[in-house]
């Protein structure tokens, strides 16, 4: 498996505030296909980074709209389902009032592309319809691969405050859902660098 990473900036909006943030956007497969992880701001750096090769889903981890608000762009460009979890689907009508995604994200599921299968782990608290992606085995030493989103960051939990999140919540997600994976999982978070299970369960206490 191959994971990459596109950075793109951008403003996220929320409760009337604006703040300027870059975006991880992870892509997730081989050289022939690929699942797109958030679709953050500008579609022309992902699809440059796709490179021709087939998409299978664009799977947005949840529904601000600094994760989705490229995300009907890049489908015109690349022709793949859009995924999101339907406890977010009114952050998705902020940016879209007037389309739909095209799949539901369900815990549990998966999404396959080059011979990866991608687990959804439904983790609310940052957003009620936040959503990881685990890998089982996809790393380079051949441990786990976690894709986090905006739910656990380098550094702990990610921002709860705001509407549609709450830090209880969210700290019961880390800690029933993601601290059960291995510790040496990698994590890719939406915004920042990666981490691993064992050093944020270290920080936050298991």
């Amino acid at each position: 498996m191959s994971v990459e990473l596109v950075n793109t900036t951008g403003i996220f909006a929320l409760d009337g505030g604006e703040w300027e943030v870059t975006n991880n956007i992870w892509l997730v497969g081989n050289d022939r296909e690929v699942i797109v992880i958030d679709a953050a701001h500008h579609a022309a750096p992902i699809v440059e980074a796709i490179n021709g090769r087939r998409v299978k889903a664009i799977a947005l981890t949840h529904g601000h709209n600094d994760h989705i608000n490229a995300a009907l762009a890049l489908q015109e460009e690349v022709d793949a389902p859009i995924h999101l979890h339907p406890a977010d689907l009114m952050l998705w009508h902020v940016v879209y009032p007037d389309v739909e995604p095209d799949r539901s994200l369900v815990d549990g599921g998966l999404l396959t592309a080059g011979g990866s299968a991608l687990r959804v782990m439904h983790t609310p608290g940052h957003a009620p319809g936040c959503c990881c992606f685990h890998v089982v085995g996809a790393g380079a030493d051949g441990g786990d691969v976690l894709f986090s989103g905006d739910t656990l960051f380098c550094g702990g939990p990610g921002a709860t405050g705001r509407s549609y999140s709450d830090y209880d919540t969210i700290v019961e997600s880390i800690r029933r859902r993601l601290f059960a994976l291995p510790a040496s999982t990698i994590v890719h978070t939406g915004h920042g660098e990666s981490t691993t299970i064992g050093a944020e369960a270290e920080a936050l206490g298991r």
